[in-house]
């Protein structure tokens, strides 16, 4: 079985990201495989290891998302592709393509995991895109998969504290969530290990693909720092005055 984890490097979340001029960011700062794509690896780990088979871990970015990529390989990937651009910022739509692209040029999946959406552009598109590309099923927001010989058993969250569980063949395209596993913690040895497991590199014109232009940032901006709370004192109605007040005045949303 030949497994294909989809991963991106995003900013730490922890991390204070200064804009820079009008749609550019600072990338000094720590970056970090995607926090969502981390239950995608660590699922397609543990189906390698049961049911036998190979991960390859698939990342589109510059050259220091191969960092990421070494990580995915820590925890018990096989090996690693990575697409490289120097653009900072691709949308969806090529990202999909180039995923596309250098999987068929590696092999034929039986599964893709990758995450349910990217904690930077928060597009969650990415894993319709690739599963549109190449005609299969997808399901996102995944909590639980069981493979059934040739189909998989998915339950994932649909909104409003509800589950749906869906029965679909293979290949397909999972987005993986929170709650579909606890992703491990790679020991030294490991580290040391994925250091020396095979990692290809491919740019994204050798795949003959060029950046859409179909979406631009444009603009980016922090987000305001919210002030300091205010308690109010006194009695209901006296706090239900000031802050219909406050609200006039103040904030004037009123």
């Amino acid at each position: 079985m030949k497994i294909y984890a989809c991963v991106k490097q995003v900013p730490d979340t922890a991390a204070n990201i200064k804009v820079v001029g009008e749609a550019g960011y600072d990338s000094s700062v720590k970056f970090v495989m995607n926090p969502y794509d981390e239950y995608a690896v660590e699922e397609a780990v543990k189906i390698a290891k049961e049911k036998g088979g190979e991960v390859v871990v698939v990342s589109v970015g510059d050259k220091s998302a191969a960092n990421t990529i070494r990580s995915a390989l820590a925890v018990g990937a096989d090996r690693g592709i990575l697409v490289t651009t120097d653009a900072q910022f691709l949308d969806s739509a090529t990202t999909a393509r180039a995923l596309k692209a250098a999987i068929e040029q590696d092999g034929v999946p039986d599964l893709i995991f990758m995450g349910k959406q990217s904690v930077d552009s928060e597009g969650m598109q990415t894993h319709y895109r690739v599963a549109a590309a190449f005609d299969l099923p997808v399901v996102n927001e995944v909590v639980s998969f069981t493979l059934k010989e040739n189909k998989a058993v998915v339950e994932s969250e649909v909104g409003g504290g509800n589950r749906e569980v869906s029965e679909i063949v293979l290949p397909c395209v999972i987005g993986a969530t929170k709650g579909l596993n606890e992703p491990r913690y790679p020991k030294l040895p490991d580290i040391l290990k994925a250091k020396k497991k095979p990692l290809t590199e491919v740019s994204l014109s050798g795949l003959g693909i060029e950046p859409s232009e179909t979406v631009h940032v444009t603009f980016l901006s922090a987000i305001p720092e919210r002030g300091a709370a205010t308690m109010l004192e006194g009695s209901v109605p006296e706090m239900v005055d000031e802050l219909l007040e406050r609200l006039k005045t103040e904030a004037k949303v009123l």
